[in-house]
């Protein structure tokens, strides 16, 4: 069970591993293609939370952001693979952060070609956080390994 549980984790990290390793190799000094692909998204969300909440919202630096995302994907999918709950939660918190603003399906009418290719994304990605929940909560349910007190035979006489 150890082993198909580890095979079963590789599997699964290897998707933000070799995700962030291509992040990385692509970086550059602007970031890199994800930050240009979430430059007008990311605009786009800051635009629609400002005017619901009525307040400015800083500006973020998408190279900074951009950034983020590769640690959060390259740590949190190494330390998942070794089976580390903060690994799942960093990973988690990578996927509530950038799929809402990556997948924006919202954004689309229902007829027009790109909703339902982001909505499928987007749908995977929600199943993805689901795994990882799964993972912590199967992590948090099985008992530490409890130390046997020495049980102190009296002697006889």
């Amino acid at each position: 069970m150890g082993f198909t549980s580890f095979v079963g984790r590789v599997f699964f990290a290897s998707i933000f591993i070799l995700s962030a390793w291509q992040m990385f190799n692509e970086f550059g000094v602007d970031g890199g293609p994800a930050a240009k692909e979430l430059t007008p998204k990311l605009d786009l969300a800051k635009k629609h939370i400002s005017s619901q909440l009525h307040v400015n919202l800083p500006d973020i630096e998408v190279r900074q952001l951009a950034a983020t995302a590769i640690a959060l994907k390259g740590l949190g999918a190494i330390l998942f693979v070794f089976g580390h709950g903060f690994g799942a939660f960093l990973l988690f918190v990578y996927l509530l952060v950038s799929t809402p603003l990556l997948y924006d399906f919202y954004n689309y009418g229902p007829k027009e070609p790109q909703y339902s290719v982001l909505l499928s994304d987007f749908l995977q990605c929600v199943a993805q956080c689901g795994a990882l929940i799964f993972f912590w909560g199967m992590k948090n349910s099985i008992p530490k390994r409890q130390l046997k007190k020495k049980v102190t035979k009296p002697k006889a006489a």
